[in-house]
């Protein structure tokens, strides 16, 4: 087993599956986070993080969620350490442009600049949730049912900072960026492709890497503009 995973092909197997979990998580994720622009009263948001919040399978799910984040991460950066360690001339440049997408070429730039979105979206949102509240999450009550009030925190943060909403908006456009190879890099490496599928899953994560841009971006755009209204 330690022979297969320090081989190439190993390496990129815990990759891929690790950012297949983690392509499912963002799923729902943002299905969750939709629902801050189909109900101004917030009802419906607040509903569902209390659920996220509370649900047993989910408090299940989480550490597993942090371990798929981390190793995803750490892995990507060992990947390409073992990348350049076996180029024979490290300083020399390649014009790759004809072979392979501009995604695909800066994968792990992409990837730290989403894992910056990351941590500004744990910082301004997740900690205050879970941990150290704020007055914004002042308790309201839902068809008989208590909880905190999270459609106010997260909709003040973007009513009230342009710069916050625009952050939000460059990592959801970052974030399909990412996906846009790395969905079907995934399945081309577990060996779930052929002559046929592969185009397909081309596009499939094209279009779950436009969905998933698009859907980011819409949410702080919704408050910046004033559509809550």
């Amino acid at each position: 087993m330690s022979k297969f995973l320090t081989a190439s092909i190993g390496r990129k197997f815990v990759m891929s599956l690790s950012g297949l979990f983690l392509v499912v998580f963002i799923a729902v994720h943002l299905g969750l986070n939709l629902l801050l622009i189909f109900d101004n009263s917030g009802d419906l948001f607040n509903q569902g993080a209390h659920f996220m919040a509370t649900n047993p399978l989910i408090k299940i799910m989480e550490p597993i969620l942090g371990l798929g984040f981390i190793i995803h991460i750490v892995w990507s950066f060992f990947l390409e350490y073992q990348n350049w360690k076996a180029r024979p001339v490290k300083y020399a440049k390649k014009n790759m442009s004809g072979a392979s997408s501009w995604a695909s070429r800066n994968m792990l730039v992409l990837g730290g600049l989403v894992l910056v979105f990351l941590i500004i979206h744990i910082i301004n949102f997740f900690i205050k949730m879970k941990f150290t509240g704020d007055p914004l999450l002042a308790e309201v009550t839902v068809n008989g049912e208590h909880m905190h009030n999270a459609y106010a925190l997260v909709s003040t943060a973007f009513i009230n900072s342009t710069a916050l909403g625009i952050l939000y908006i460059l990592g959801g456009i970052l974030l399909g960026i990412h996906l846009s190879h790395g969905f079907w890099s995934a399945f081309q490496t577990l060996g779930l492709n052929n002559k046929h599928w592969l185009n397909r899953w081309k596009v499939i994560g094209t279009i779950y890497a436009i969905l998933v841009a698009v859907g980011f971006a819409v949410i702080p755009l919704y408050f910046m503009v004033g559509l809550y209204k």
